[in-house]
């Protein structure tokens, strides 16, 4: 049973108040003994801003106003408006602005990134990943293989990612891709990106990111740590709202020359440079950035609200950020501890340095989904499961609280003690 007081964790939240004032926070079913929801399932879906909804309708009024003539003539004309995020997004990722580029979905990205970078040749055809690897990334990579006339069963290497340097450094001269998630989605654990990118390279492949649960969480320097590639979405720590476009990293060492045109890319007119666009030309022109890989027209009403969603990241910094999330989640993991080894077990690594947000628990009894929903019809508390046995809680940094993690901890210990 969590013996902490509760006027604890509200004075805790007195002195780290963090930035809860700047999100919609939903209400509690009725019955639950507090009048907000309890929210830990930012790692899916992040909350609100509460600029979102007046930036969209600044865009909805330009388009009521202006119709086709907002592309040019709106107050931030919308056929530069990927660029007004481009500052902001590669800042988050420790990226130059030219290797960064807001546009479509992440899978989508992740399909047009390994168009040019995943190229078999010879024996050089495979490529690895984890072996809890988000669906999405296992159902590209195997559409990636069979596009290329390559059996995916033979093609795809799962592995747990501490087996990735060994097993580069014994088979790398077969290796095209290595393609792993920043943070592991099922436990939370951060990998090591840099070391990893480093054997990748030296094993002569490529090292591309799926930074979905990695970017607006945890301090990230792609350009440095000389990643190829990187994609990832924007509706969960970054809060951009369901569906929201997703975004890209090319490392500037791919982009020499106009992007290199010498690559080959999925291409569309919105990669040709914008300054000769509406000319119409049968050829494209290149651009030397990661817009060279832009396909299709921006969604404008989508990029509003993410650019309102950035501006609070950018105000807050990664700094301040990462630093109380791990307050947050310490102070969550402390809570849990009388229930680890029993009725619970935590998956995510003790060590601060190798999670993010997010606290995975694993629930002997199994039924994850059964426990969540009492969680949150009862308690007002609403995590993300992963059937069978996972919840997954992401004490997220810019909006969660510590009376959050009293109450989280205070429910799983009266649903399982």
């Amino acid at each position: 049973m969590n013996t902490h007081p509760e006027q604890d964790a509200l004075a805790a939240d007195a002195a780290d108040p963090g930035r809860r004032a700047e999100f919609l926070i939903p209400p509690a079913p009725a019955g639950s003994p507090y009048p907000e929801t309890a929210y830990f399932a930012g790692n899916s879906l992040g909350l609100q801003p509460k600029g979102a909804a007046a930036a969209v309708q600044a865009e909805l009024a330009e388009w009521s106003g202006q119709a086709v003539e907002a592309w040019f003539a709106a107050e931030r004309p919308w056929v530069t408006y990927p660029a007004l995020l481009r500052e902001d997004m590669a800042a988050l990722v420790g990226a130059r602005p030219e290797e960064t580029v807001v546009m479509n979905a992440l899978t989508v990205n992740l399909h047009l990134l390994m168009a040019t970078f995943y190229r078999p040749q010879g024996e050089r055809v495979r490529i690895v990943i984890e072996d809890t690897a988000f669906p999405s990334d296992s159902y590209a990579v195997a559409g990636q293989a069979a596009w290329h006339g390559l059996d995916p069963a033979r093609t795809v290497v799962r592995l747990p990612a501490a087996d990735v340097p060994a097993y580069l450094a014994a088979e790398g001269g077969k290796v095209a891709l290595v393609l792993l998630g920043g943070i592991n989605y099922l436990t939370g654990e951060l990998l090591d990106i840099p070391g990893i990118t480093a054997a990748a390279h030296e094993a002569g492949a490529v090292a591309g990111w799926d930074l979905a649960h990695a970017a607006g969480n945890v301090p990230l320097s792609l350009h440095d740590w000389d990643a190829d590639f990187a994609v990832w979405c924007t509706y969960k720590y970054l809060n951009g709202g369901p569906g929201a476009p997703g975004a890209c990293f090319v490392h500037a060492r791919h982009l020499t020359g106009g992007a290199d045109p010498a690559l080959p890319r999925l291409t569309g007119w919105w990669g040709t440079d914008e300054r000769v666009r509406f000319e119409m030309r049968p050829d494209r022109d290149h651009v030397p950035a990661a817009d060279a890989w832009q396909v299709s027209t921006p969604p404008i009403l989508g990029l509003a609200a993410l650019r309102a969603a950035l501006a609070v990241h950018t105000e807050a910094g990664m700094a301040e950020l990462a630093a109380r999330s791990r307050r947050l989640t310490g102070y969550l993991e402390s809570l849990l501890a009388p229930l680890n080894g029993g009725p619970i077990e935590l998956i995510t690594p003790s060590d601060p340095a190798r999670r993010g947000a997010q606290l995975s628990v694993r629930v002997a009894a199994g039924d994850a989904g059964g426990l969540a929903g009492r969680l949150h019809a009862r308690h007002g508390v609403l995590a993300d499961v992963r059937n069978p046995d996972v919840i997954r809680f992401a004490p997220v940094p810019l909006y969660s609280t510590y009376h959050d993690c009293w109450r989280a901890a205070q429910a799983l210990a009266a649903e399982l003690v």
